[in-house]
């Protein structure tokens, strides 16, 4: 692969504000990550990130990349870790068999020396993803513990620097990552700040409706992505659509979603709702099927 870490890159952004902006990472749930996404998880303990991670997983498995998963040497063993991506249905076994899925520990991926290099790690994961090109995937998909730095010393504004570091790897769209971060190892100042270098935060649990709250007596704005979503039970939109119609005068939910939904909601009188507001994202491409 040609990529390469720019020369002298990292001079460039230790010692200043991590190279992130003052934006924050929007809330998306994890079916919703496509191929080029950049994705933080904080999660609440060691064993919350499962549900979400087997669901990150099993997406990358179907569309045909290359997944990595890149666990502590703390948290179960492979053949756990397997089966608990799996869940009887053998997606994942016949993913590990043919190599499309690979389980491998933190410390080997990130210190396989004792020490972490930045530049060292943007090379590894560039001669990852063109290996993921040259065996026939359609990209690279890597979920990874980063509880490895704290025991090895690295402080948080060299994770946060490493992180925003690895940011121009995604400009090639083939590359998805979710970095996780335990809110019982991390600080909560770190967890934040994480925020600000992840363009996108992935919600917690699979079914979960994230808010957040603002001081004041503004009116009240719910926002719920609903792009990974294409199919909606009659009764579902009919809740969706009374629910925002009960919202106070001046509270709003807005709704993104693709237009087949649109067409749906629209159709059972969401226009008629004044606090429902639909905004269209087009549907994905169909991903292309790996070459045997």
């Amino acid at each position: 692969m040609t990529e390469h870490a720019p020369e002298h890159a990292h001079e460039h952004v230790y010692g200043h504000t991590h190279g992130h902006t003052d934006s924050t990472a929007r809330n998306v749930p994890v079916q919703a990550l496509r191929p080029g996404d950049h994705a933080c998880l904080d999660v609440p303990d060691a064993q919350a990130h499962w549900q979400v991670l087997t669901a990150y997983t099993r997406t990358g498995l179907t569309r045909g990349e290359k997944v990595m998963v890149v666990l502590d040497p703390a948290d179960v063993g492979d053949d756990d870790a397997l089966a608990r991506l799996d869940t009887g249905t053998g997606q994942a076994e016949a993913a590990w068999r043919s190599g499309q899925l690979e389980i491998v520990r933190n410390t080997a991926a990130y210190v396989p020396d004792g020490s972490f290099s930045v530049e060292r790690q943007f090379r590894l994961y560039s001669e990852e993803l063109e290996r993921a090109r040259t065996d026939g995937w359609t990209g690279l998909r890597v979920g990874a513990d980063m509880a490895w730095a704290q025991r090895a010393g690295i402080s948080d504004d060299r994770l946060l620097d490493y992180e925003a570091f690895m940011q121009p790897l995604f400009v090639d769209p083939r590359l998805t990552a979710m970095c996780w971060y335990s809110r019982q190892q991390y600080t909560d100042h770190l967890v934040a700040a994480m925020r600000t270098v992840h363009p996108l935060r992935v919600m917690t649990h699979l079914d979960a409706l994230e808010v957040i709250r603002t001081d004041g007596s503004a009116p009240f704005r719910y926002a719920l992505d609903l792009t990974g979503l294409f199919y909606m039970e009659a009764h579902a939109a009919w809740q969706l659509i009374g629910f925002a119609r009960d919202l106070p005068d001046g509270d709003t939910l807005d709704v993104r979603c693709g237009p087949i939904l649109e067409a749906v909601l629209r159709g059972l009188g969401s226009d008629d709702v004044s606090q429902l507001r639909l905004h269209t994202e087009s549907e994905p491409e169909p991903e292309p099927e790996p070459e045997p």
